[in-house]
């Protein structure tokens, strides 16, 4: 008898050991994905790509048309371009797809699918990274180390949320909604200020420092690996919970009070530090708004406020070569004067 192996899950999102602002980062653009993702900077090896496919796995399948290129959640929103689409309905894990260093600007957004041009001189698109990405997560590791010029591709169609492609005669466009995940290393280059400002959340992560900590990453991680059925048994569990608490969190979310003080709040912090434009009130509202909605309270308040504004402001700031603190201290020094 043929034995069938089932493949193994990621592992859990909630069973990750500490970085606390990074897991907190992303269950909030999971309640809310117009926050417009999420830039993880830090060492390597902490855990940034295993908590951007943990939150994935953890979130609900999506349904989508089988065959679809764009992962459509109905036959009639299927572009008239793709092939192989049936009427049936599929369920699928939420997308996650990972853009490699050197990608090419075609295999991002699609291009004249050469070989049907060839074979059967047919001007056909082949859709890109951004078609599979569509409903999902689009992860980009070393995101410093990417070319500028498909930096602000992949900003700008975040932002849209549509991809066009005009070339070689080919006039396409789809829709390409997705919670965009950069991380990288900050001693290995960094993000023009433009590019940060388009992040909606930042958030820091750092190696543990204390052994207790350490010891129980090595003991969770070995445990994944030699007890799977055993340790996938409790924390499937865990997992279970915070998706519930997300899936709550965005039905709730369009019925929270926002009250007018609060809006005060948001351009009086922006205004004591300076944040240029108003994408920093924007973003840091939207944030405390999920956050207000994950912890189940009816209306957002300034503590809200004040729990989100590091990882949505502090990305935003100009440089002072004079304050060597940085600008998460800079954030807190200003909350403590202006929403104290």
């Amino acid at each position: 008898m043929t034995k069938t192996h089932t493949p193994r899950q990621p592992f859990p999102f909630s069973a990750i050991v500490g970085q606390e602002d990074m897991k907190s980062a992303m269950t909030l653009t999971a309640i809310d994905p117009g926050i417009g993702g999420v830039l993880v900077f830090g060492d390597r090896g902490t855990g940034k790509s295993t908590a951007v496919r943990a939150l994935a796995a953890l979130l609900p399948p999506i349904e989508a048309v089988e065959g679809c290129p764009i992962n459509a959640p109905r036959r009639d929103l299927c572009p008239p371009w793709a092939q192989g689409v049936t009427d049936r309905m599929v369920t699928k894990p939420t997308p996650v797809v990972d853009l490699p260093l050197g990608v090419t600007e075609d295999r991002v957004v699609g291009a004249l699918d050469i070989e049907r041009a060839l074979t059967r001189g047919e001007k056909a698109f082949e859709p890109g990274l951004l078609a599979r990405a569509n409903r999902g997560y689009l992860y980009i590791d070393e995101v410093n180390l990417l070319e500028d010029h498909i930096v602000d591709l992949l900003l700008d169609v975040a932002q849209s949320g549509e991809n066009v492609v005009e070339r070689e005669g080919l006039s396409i466009r789809h829709p390409a909604r997705f919670v965009l995940v950069g991380s990288g290393n900050p001693e290995e280059g960094e993000l023009r200020p433009q590019l940060l400002d388009r992040f909606g959340l930042s958030v820091e992560v750092t190696s543990p420092r204390d052994i207790e900590t350490r010891v129980e990453v090595i003991r969770r991680r070995d445990a994944y690996e030699n007890q799977y059925d055993k340790f996938m048994k409790t924390w499937r569990v865990m997992d279970a919970g915070l998706r519930n608490q997300i899936l709550a969190a965005r039905e709730a979310l369009p019925k929270l009070k926002t009250p007018g003080v609060v809006l005060h709040d948001c351009a009086a912090l922006c205004l004591a530090l300076g944040s240029d434009g108003l994408r920093g009130e924007l973003t840091l509202l939207r944030a405390a708004r999920a956050l207000a909605a994950f912890e189940g309270d009816t209306a957002v308040r300034r503590t809200h406020l004040r729990r989100v504004a590091p990882m949505a402001l502090s990305h935003r700031l100009r440089r002072d070569p004079l304050d060597e603190a940085g600008s998460a201290a800079r954030v807190g020094r200003t909350l403590a004067e202006v929403l104290p």
